[in-house]
């Protein structure tokens, strides 16, 4: 996939926000990888922990927002485990957000 329709993607994708923590899920470093081949968008991704209450509602917002993206079909989102989630795969802005330090 090209740099520019990845960038599209995680642009579109900043639109999903974390209901407890406010921020969206790539400032959070939720989203491992984005890969789209014809009009699949595949999409690794993990929750802050896993029994995220959340999960299930984050998951149908990242189909829904993607499959609003021209050219999109079809969705599959494979949630990932490893690495683990952690603060270090954070933004810098998202960072500041939340009161860590940089």
């Amino acid at each position: 996939m090209d740099e520019i329709k990845q960038s599209e993607h995680l642009d579109a994708l900043r639109n999903v926000i974390d209901p407890d923590l406010h921020l969206n899920i790539v400032d959070l470093g939720l989203i491992y990888g984005v890969e789209q081949k014809e009009g699949t968008v595949d999409i690794q991704m993990t929750l802050t922990t896993p029994g995220c209450p959340y999960g299930p509602y984050l998951l149908h917002q990242v189909d829904q927002t993607l499959k609003g993206q021209p050219g999109v079909e079809e969705v599959n989102v494979d949630v990932v485990w490893d690495p683990p989630w952690g603060p270090e795969r954070m933004s810098e802005a998202a960072k500041l957000e939340l009161g860590f330090d940089l």
